[in-house]
């Protein structure tokens, strides 16, 4: 399906934080007059404003989850709702956008289209993945004291008697998931630090995780499928990679952070509602496990008020914390954001041309 093109579409490009619709979209301005909004608005505020902003429009550009696009809010923009809104397309950077209400575009006539990540050549080992690295960047930070040490010197002090850095090799890595991400992450934690990884999801056993293990050049037995309460009882750094689902969301709870040792690490690069918020702050906030990196949240851009801001993490006996603003993607190369900028743009192009869009979602 395409649209008739008879006039310069209107275009609103979302939350672009990096500004790269500029370097991206620029030969396309010709034939689109685009606005930018890079700041997001808080669904707290409810669907109004965003309604009221994005009215105008008839193609919408969004970055990944950052701005929610509600049934309330599609309907309301919808062309064909007859609610005074112009919505005839989304376009989406990636192939799966939870914040986008899909039915709604169905039901509506909004064509949702995304944007692939480039395939790496055949071959490619799992742990060249930006997602995998980010991970990587947070468990080293927590585990060498980065953050608190490069806080130290500015304020001129020297050596933190505690606690010491976390030495890796031989310690147990973690998997709450061994998908592609899964099986990137413990190939590394394998082949350059030699921790023992043991990985759990619902569908796991051990032939599944044989198998992983062979797919990226490990050996059977070299990633163990261990049940749930065992995971969280034996990992020295816990990494959540799960895909987050109606089945993942909240699976991770208090009863399952209470197993974990006092000395561990705990990562999330997957999504932020696959762990209970409250329940993992609770646990944060009493220093119960070592520390925490945390890129991803149940509300996304992160309140002014949020705990994750205002608690001063690692004083007066809390948990040392790191955190980064969902920047597990945001990463130049072929496979990275640029990437999915390019698939925009292609597709964008077809849509001005009035020719059917190709990686259409709903």
């Amino acid at each position: 399906m395409s649209i008739e093109v008879d006039v310069k579409l209107k275009v609103a490009v979302l939350d672009d934080y990096h500004g790269l619709h500029k370097r991206y979209l620029g030969d396309l301005l010709d034939t689109v007059e685009l606005t930018s909004f890079p700041d997001t608005l808080a669904s707290t505020a409810g669907s109004q404003p965003l309604v009221s902003r994005l009215r105008p429009f008839d193609i919408l550009i969004t970055m990944r989850e950052r701005t929610r696009l509600s049934r309330e809010v599609i309907t309301a923009l919808a062309e064909s709702s007859g609610k005074g809104g112009n919505l005839k397309v989304i376009l989406t950077t990636g192939m799966r956008n939870l914040g986008i209400d899909n039915d709604a575009c169905k039901e509506t006539g909004v064509i949702l289209t995304g944007t692939p990540a480039r395939a790496l050549p055949a071959g490619t080992p799992a742990s060249f993945n930006q997602t995998v690295q980010h991970t990587w960047s947070l468990i080293l930070s927590l585990a060498s004291n980065i953050p608190r040490d490069n806080a130290l010197l500015p304020a001129g002090q020297w050596l933190h008697a505690n606690p010491l850095n976390t030495f890796l090799a031989g310690k147990t890595l973690g998997l709450l998931g061994l998908g592609r991400l899964g099986k990137g992450t413990g190939r590394i934690a394998k082949l350059a630090f030699g921790m023992r990884v043991i990985a759990w999801s619902e569908n796991l056993n051990q032939e599944k995780a044989d198998a992983a293990a062979v797919e990226v050049g490990l050996e059977k037995g070299d990633f163990e499928a261990v049940s749930k309460e065992e995971v969280f009882a034996q990992a020295d750094v816990l990494s959540v990679l799960l895909l987050l689902s109606e089945r993942t969301r909240g699976v991770v709870i208090k009863a399952d952070l209470e197993r974990m040792k006092p000395t561990a690490l705990l990562v999330n690069t997957a999504r932020g509602p696959i762990i209970k918020e409250a329940d993992l702050l609770e646990h944060l906030e009493a220093g119960k496990i070592r520390g925490a990196g945390i890129d991803v949240f149940d509300e996304e851009p992160l309140p002014l008020d949020s705990r994750w801001r205002t608690v001063k993490w690692g004083q007066e006996g809390r948990s040392e914390v790191v955190l980064t603003p969902h920047a597990g993607y945001s990463y130049e190369g072929d496979s990275g954001l640029g990437a999915m900028w390019e698939g925009l743009r292609e597709e964008l192009g077809r849509i001005v041309k009035g020719e059917e869009v190709k990686w259409r979602l709903a």
